[in-house]
């Protein structure tokens, strides 16, 4: 337990030392804090262009049609369906319409043939426009108007059935898929990036002091099951520092300017239930030192740094594919799948199948229970496995060795 204690505190110091994990965490902290506070300094800005400029003039949208009666109804319509158009009637001809919106005197014109056709005149057609899907939504109702008053209804009792509002209510029985979504992905994705970059680090910190022969002289001196956990358990608690300061942060600055950050869609990632926060940091960790143990044993078979991206190509796929596995059944709405199913009790995906399981469907107790003691389970016996694989590995020299071969070494040495 001391030799433990003393390769902890010695790894976790080097976390501390190292200036681009250092940089990293301040880095995303500040773009934090700048993001947080963007709606006030827009506030600030617009404020002071309020009161230095006079507000610029609507651009023009012309409407015509040969009847005038539909005319006016359709640009009475138009005026409430665009508001930050100024919507006038032309009863010019065709070719007058086409050189207003070419010389620029009107952005836009709805040339009607009849109240159910069309032709939309726009000099340069932007990627966002949107004015024919608003306009084919208002002029179906144009045309229902009409037809009504055609067939001896007053405009009165025709607005009233076409503004019928109808009542409804959703109770939700189960998961609200949509509410929990955003935090979700954000959970997964966080795990992605930090067990692939802390899985990284772990292999080459384990490859470098191998390459330099030190290794040869911890190996006498301290236990194996010591050095592969406290080298893991010290990148675990480095990363999870790292997010617990950049997320706390957001969280922070987030209810410093709640609101000016009244949005459903934010407020939605930031208030997550406390029990989905504790599953989450239960998958979080164990999710980590699973393949955090996996990443530590192949860094200790490879002889050269040049060798690591190679040596663990088969967890790194191995890894995307559960990720890609959840994420298309997260967007798919189905994350009770076959696929997710048979995943949220394989150790190596479960961390993030049964998360999102959890978050966005309804799953009995002891599911979850069954899901967490096979990763425990399984966290425990690869940390064990890889640190025999650690002891065999940094003594091999050469070639690197076949995953097969170090087993069976392993398992001749019990």
């Amino acid at each position: 337990m001391k030799q433990f204690g003393k390769i902890l505190k010695f790894e976790l110091k080097g976390y501390l030392r190292n200036k681009v994990f250092v940089g990293i965490t301040v880095f995303l902290m500040a773009a934090i804090t700048v993001v947080m506070f963007i709606p006030n300094i827009i506030t600030a800005f617009e404020t002071e262009d309020e009161g230095s400029t006079t507000p610029t003039e609507f651009p023009i949208m012309l409407v015509s049609a040969e009847d005038e009666t539909l005319s006016a109804l359709i640009r009475e319509y138009f005026e409430n369906a665009f508001p930050s158009y100024r919507v006038k009637s032309s009863q010019g001809s065709l070719d007058e319409i086409k050189s207003e919106v070419i010389s620029g005197n009107a952005e836009c014109a709805f040339v009607m043939n009849s109240a159910s056709s069309y032709i939309y005149y726009v000099n340069n057609l932007s990627m966002y426009d949107m004015n024919t899907e608003i306009a084919n939504t208002v002029l179906q109702e144009v045309y229902r108007m009409n037809a009504m008053i055609q067939n001896g209804l007053t405009p009165e009792q025709a607005g009233e059935i076409l503004s019928v509002q109808i009542e409804s209510g959703t109770e939700t029985l189960g998961k609200d898929q949509m509410q929990n979504f955003f935090y979700t992905y954000i959970m997964i994705f966080a795990l992605y990036m930090v067990i692939l970059l802390y899985g990284q680090m772990v292999a080459t910190n384990v490859a470098t002091e191998k390459s330099s022969r030190a290794m040869e002289v911890l190996i006498t001196s301290a236990k194996p099951v010591s050095m592969m956990f406290g080298k893991v358990l010290a990148s675990c608690i480095a990363g999870f520092s790292q997010l617990v300061l950049v997320f706390g942060t957001a969280i922070l600055l987030y209810n410093v300017n709640k609101d000016a950050l009244s949005n459903p869609l934010i407020s939605s990632i930031f208030d997550i239930p406390v029990e989905l926060f504790i599953f989450m940091i239960v998958f979080f960790i164990l999710g980590f030192l699973i393949y955090a143990f996996m990443f530590g044993a192949i860094g200790s078979t490879a002889s050269k740094l040049e060798d690591i991206n190679t040596s663990v190509m088969p967890i790194t796929f191995l890894f995307v594919i559960a990720f890609m596995v959840v994420i298309f059944s997260m967007t798919s709405g189905s994350v009770d799948n076959t696929a997710m199913l048979i995943c949220s009790y394989i150790p190596f995906t479960s961390p993030m199948a049964m998360f999102t399981r959890i978050c966005m469907s309804t799953v009995a107790w002891y599911e979850i229970a069954v899901s967490i003691a096979i990763l425990i389970g399984s966290t425990i016996g690869i940390g064990f496995l890889s640190a025999k694989i650690y002891r065999v590995g940094v003594l091999l020299y050469g070639t690197p060795p076949k995953m097969g071969t170090i087993l069976k070494t392993v398992f001749r040495k019990q």
